[in-house]
């Protein structure tokens, strides 16, 4: 064969060759995992437009918040959707937050609800255990149904106290919880007397649900864009710099502010990003006004300052209860908190605070609820990597000293005889995270007994879940 022959097939192989590597990398596979509001306002329709533009296919697991960046911190997935700005805890502090797009915070009722307005103080209110029936907000005499989705879980729940109590993790007066706005909004449809908080982009055109008007304006794309309707926030993309898939994860996310992603983003009721300039401007003068008004102040998150560097030599059962009353005297800008309860779960003194994340559940008492804070017990769960948990509580004025005794004591009993080892097998759709929450234990608990690699699991799997 001539030499020239040779060369020219040398380099037509290379060729092919170099091609084959970067037709690979344009069509690599990305996890996407996170809260339903991105997935069905953000990525579903995103994803179909990513691919068809050549690149590869997007796995979405939708969940909630803290399971997506909880899988992207551990490497189970390339990318989280985010209700909520890093709260500056150690699960968050590794990635990176990029806001794609801008939706409306919408108190929802049933459509038969007479009630279409409200004020901004009279959510703040009615979140706070002050308003439970709605004859107080023009409505008829019938008991109010706050429901609600566990925070900081849910960054939608996240955002919304964010706005309305200056702290995302503030305790609300919501009876029933639910693990992601999908499940409250379809627990609205079916109850007259319901309230609750959702998306624009989530129930948009929805006639089952009455989405109701904020200080008389009503939650619509337009309103959202110019800031008249008060309670907008951004939606994030959230990707981890250190991720083997960093490069295709940050395309992706730079694919949403692209005009076929920004068409995809108005096609959902959103408003891009970028078009927010107004938003941007006026987001703290906002929030100072909206604080003002029902007479709250901004606040630091329990997760912040659990995972403060000079925390590390105060991190002990006493140290955390200090932190849990701190946190209830800082909310004491009523008088009506007389009656609130925390329990802090706290771990012995780690060496580090890697690996720190927190959960917050939020329930109350609904026989007592009246004028005053209906009772509201917080529960906060910091755990710090594999280590194993001592439960602290702190109490309001009354009887705290004799209930932290008896509690002590009846924790005492309860460790002396060690609880029977259970197993469970993973039904369709579930999560290690929610598998967690269900048996009350940590995720790096359920991983250590079973021996996990990463929080993948697979439906039908049988785990081990050993006693608190």
């Amino acid at each position: 064969m001539p030499v020239r022959m040779t060369r020219l097939l040398s380099v037509a192989l290379i060729s092919a060759g170099l091609s084959t590597v970067a037709l690979a990398a344009a069509t690599q596979s990305l996890t996407w995992r996170g809260d339903v509001v991105t997935a069905n306002g953000v990525v579903k329709g995103m994803a179909k437009a990513w691919q068809s533009s050549g690149h590869g296919n997007v796995l979405m697991q939708p969940f909630n918040t803290a399971s997506g960046l909880d899988a992207v911190a551990g490497g189970s997935a390339d990318i989280a959707g985010s209700a909520r700005p890093s709260s500056g805890s150690a699960v968050d502090g590794g990635l990176t937050f990029t806001p794609v797009a801008w939706d409306g915070l919408v108190l929802i009722t049933s459509p038969s609800n007479p009630v279409s307005s409200l004020t901004l103080q009279q959510v703040h209110d009615i979140y706070y255990g002050k308003i439970t029936n709605w004859k107080e907000v023009g409505g008829n005499d019938a008991p109010m149904d706050v429901f609600a989705v566990a925070s900081p879980g849910d960054g939608v729940e996240y955002s919304l106290r964010k706005l309305l109590f200056g702290r995302g993790s503030q305790p609300v007066a919501a009876p029933r919880l639910y693990v992601n706005t999908t499940q409250l909004e379809q627990s609205v449809m079916l109850d007259p007397r319901s309230f609750g908080v959702t998306t624009l982009s989530s129930v948009a055109g929805n006639s089952k649900i009455k989405m109701l008007r904020i200080d008389g304006t009503a939650p619509t794309v337009s309103s959202v864009a110019s800031g008249t309707y008060p309670l907008f926030f951004p939606l994030y993309l959230v990707t981890n710099p250190s991720s083997p898939n960093a490069a295709a994860a940050k395309e992706f996310v730079d694919f949403t502010q692209s005009p076929k992603g920004e068409s995809v983003l108005r096609s959902h009721s959103l408003v891009p990003y970028d078009a927010g300039s107004t938003l941007i401007a006026m987001d703290a003068s906002r929030r100072s006004r909206i604080l003002a008004e029902v007479g709250a102040h901004a606040s630091a998150e329990p997760t912040q300052m659990a995972a403060a560097p000079s925390a590390r030599s105060a991190v002990s059962p006493a140290s955390l209860a200090a932190a849990s009353r701190a946190a209830i005297a800082a909310r004491a800008n009523t008088p009506s908190l007389s009656d609130v309860n925390g329990a802090v779960v706290a771990a012995p003194e780690p060496t580090s605070l890697k690996g720190v994340h927190g959960d917050a559940l939020t329930v109350s008492d609904a026989a007592s609820r009246g004028s005053s804070f209906a009772k509201v017990t917080a529960d906060v769960y910091v755990s710090y990597a594999k280590s194993s948990v001592a439960k602290v509580s702190t109490q309001g004025p009354g009887k705290a000293a004799e209930a932290l005794s008896k509690k002590a004591e009846s924790r005492k009993i309860a460790s002396s005889a060690k609880a029977p080892t259970r197993t469970y097998r993973v039904a369709a759709g579930e999560t290690l995270y929610s598998i967690a929450r269900k048996h009350g234990v940590d995720v790096a608990q359920i991983r250590s007994w079973n021996h996990l690699k990463d929080n993948t699991v697979r439906t039908g799997q049988v785990l081990r879940i050993e006693a608190r």
